[in-house]
């Protein structure tokens, strides 16, 4: 994958990949927030994928994104929340399971950033809230404290 950028004007730049191109307005949407919506729509398009492909559908689809930044620069995320709301003609368990597809599998953005970024979410399927700040399995962070691990055999 290659991009480039080129500035156009002011803070205005041109941003061209291999498929399109696009312009940055900074200050008007700033590039980490950009990058929060890459992250937000990189799931939104497996929610609607996934279960296209398995014969159902999604509609009313919405994903809210509230992400925490460190103090400190280069100010990285340190926490991410994903609220999913949505109705399909699934049960919970199968919408629940496309979210966690996502989050844990398909989407890259967000598994580029699993790693130093604790992510819970919530998931309001057909109305009713079926998950409620759940996190991630991976996504612990830098927080997580594996402890000591023995290897198998040793």
């Amino acid at each position: 994958m290659k991009i480039s950028v080129s500035h156009q004007s002011e803070m205005k730049f041109e941003a061209k990949t291999e498929k399109g191109s696009f312009v940055i307005n900074c200050p008007e949407i700033t590039p980490i927030e950009y990058f929060l919506s890459s992250v937000v729509t990189c799931s939104a398009t497996d929610m609607v994928l996934m279960p296209k492909n398995s014969g159902n559908s999604v509609t009313n689809l919405n994903i809210d994104a509230d992400g925490t930044r460190a103090d400190d620069h280069p100010r990285k995320f340190v926490k991410l929340h994903l609220d999913y709301s949505f109705d399909s003609d699934a049960d919970d368990v199968k919408a629940s399971r496309w979210v966690m597809a996502s989050l844990e599998t398909y989407c890259s953005t967000i598994n580029t950033i699993r790693d130093s970024v604790k992510i819970s979410y919530s998931i309001k399927h057909n109305g009713n809230l079926i998950k409620e700040n759940e996190e991630m399995i991976s996504g612990g962070g830098v927080e997580i404290d594996m402890g000591k691990i023995d290897a198998c055999g040793a």
